[in-house]
């Protein structure tokens, strides 16, 4: 489905014909490009983007399958860019993940967008309202995509960080701490983490070879040599994204490590106390199954205050068995 479709020249917005060949050919004429936004679009749908731009069928393919992780593919005519936009669930705590797709050739954009995750409206506007920055061609639009995308990866961090806070808090209270609630939410938590580092950390290497930084100081065809210190921009952001994510990680596998340990700690208290409480019955068990033998000679068989005195004895066994738990803690 065509969302949008736009002739820019001189950063300004035209209104482009409906026959792709005609908006190209104007767009090219003018030193402009035509971009063109697409909604999970059909095979057929796509085919006559396919037809009238070139693009390559193997990108067409990824872009038509989505489940891409993110990525920077050079063809001969044109560029292929995947993008993964994370979208936070405030309600089910739940990170989903949306996909971008940018194919950049000479003068035009097409974007193809799968998932609820990446509305490209807001960008488009935020581009149209700066002529400057729109005025440098289909660069400026790969760059406010990443930066949006990038940007918007540093709002779920921080939610994700006050979530974590909130679970390291019921993890580590005495009502909550030892409860099988607990270890479902880590579980789940660590889950939603993975989910966002598969956006996150694969986009690191595409923004790197954009941004010309280490080995890559290699110019990137149809991207302009100038907007290098944009992608610099973006990557620093995105380096900051993962730290905060390596972090969360480590956080939670350490929340969930203490978490058993809570619980183990916990079982072993509660066997000391069955321990405990077994020992002060054995005692009067052995004396009462010694007194239970059906023998007619046995001590202290024939004295009045044998019974009373094996009670007493009973029960004073037991308190001391009882204080002496009691003082090591195990009561």
């Amino acid at each position: 489905m065509i969302v949008d479709c736009a002739v820019y020249r001189a950063g300004r917005r035209e209104e482009a014909p409906e026959d792709f060949s005609a908006a190209l050919a104007e767009a090219r004429a003018g030193g402009g490009f035509v971009w063109i936004g697409l909604y999970e679009p059909t095979p057929g749908e796509f085919d006559l983007v396919t037809e009238e731009f070139g693009l390559h069928p193997l990108a067409v393919e990824d872009a038509l399958k989505a489940h891409q992780r993110p990525k920077l593919e050079v063809f001969d005519d044109s560029l292929f860019l995947v993008l993964k936009p994370v979208l936070y669930e405030p309600e089910g705590d739940t990170v989903t993940t949306g996909e971008v797709m940018i194919f950049i050739g000479d003068g035009f954009v097409v974007t193809v967008r799968h998932g609820e995750g990446a509305p490209l409206a807001a960008v488009r506007h935020r581009l149209e309202s700066e002529p400057k920055l729109l005025v440098k061609g289909p660069t400026a639009v790969v760059y406010a995509i990443s930066d949006a995308v990038v940007d918007h990866y540093l709002d779920v961090a921080g939610e994700l960080q006050t979530d974590l806070e909130e679970l390291e808090a019921e993890v580590f209270s005495p009502e909550g701490g030892g409860s099988r609630n607990s270890a479902l939410r880590i579980y789940s938590f660590k889950r939603q983490v993975l989910e966002f580092r598969r956006a996150s950390v694969p986009l690191a290497l595409p923004l790197t070879r954009l941004a010309g930084l280490g080995p890559f100081d290699v110019t990137v065809p149809f991207v302009n040599d100038k907007a290098r210190p944009y992608f610099r921009d973006v990557n620093d952001h995105l380096a900051r994204v993962n730290e905060a994510v390596e972090s969360l990680d480590r956080l939670v596998s350490d929340i969930l490590s203490a978490h058993l340990a809570q619980m183990s700690v916990r079982q072993n208290d509660d066997m000391r106390k069955i321990s405990a409480w077994a020992a002060m019955a054995a005692v009067p068990t052995l004396i009462a199954g010694i007194y239970g033998m059906n023998f007619d000679h046995m001590p202290e068989l024939h004295w009045i205050w044998s019974y009373p005195a094996v009670i007493a004895l009973m029960a004073t066994l037991v308190v001391l068995l009882y204080r002496g738990f009691k003082r090591r803690g195990w009561m």
